[in-house]
């Protein structure tokens, strides 16, 4: 497992066609908590918590067994089900994600581009902590 400095904090912000998005993270131990938010209303939308493993197709690779909680109604367990699975995998720590975005009269267009700009900060996070 990856070990971080107990006060590591990184927070990440994407801004895309007015779209805002905030990723935070937090250093618990050897674990990580993150919240990812935004668009016109933050909020928590879902849960999801990582544990990494040995890879079902080979040992040798860092995988992740994946658990959601979803708030009634919310559509980002997939969002979050999918990141916390690819942080803990990456980072081979345990990984809690928290996730919860808005957009008022969301248009279709935003389902793709909302899931693009989270893996581009979700990127942007696994490689600042690997560096």
């Amino acid at each position: 497992m990856t070990p971080y400095p107990s006060d590591h904090i990184v927070q990440l912000k994407l801004e895309a066609d007015g779209i805002v998005i905030d990723l935070v993270a937090v250093s618990v131990g050897r674990d990580l908590l993150v919240t990812i938010h935004g668009g016109d209303a933050a909020h928590i939308g879902a849960v999801a918590l990582a544990q990494p493993r040995a890879s079902l197709q080979d040992a040798s690779k860092v995988s992740a067994s994946t658990s959601v909680l979803c708030v009634l109604g919310h559509k980002e367990d997939l969002l979050a089900h999918r990141t916390a699975q690819v942080m803990a995998a990456a980072l081979n720590c345990v990984v809690s994600v928290s996730c919860g975005i808005h957009i008022d009269q969301a248009k279709p267009e935003h389902l793709t581009q909302i899931p693009d700009m989270v893996d581009t900060l979700v990127h942007q996070l696994i490689d600042r902590l690997q560096a």
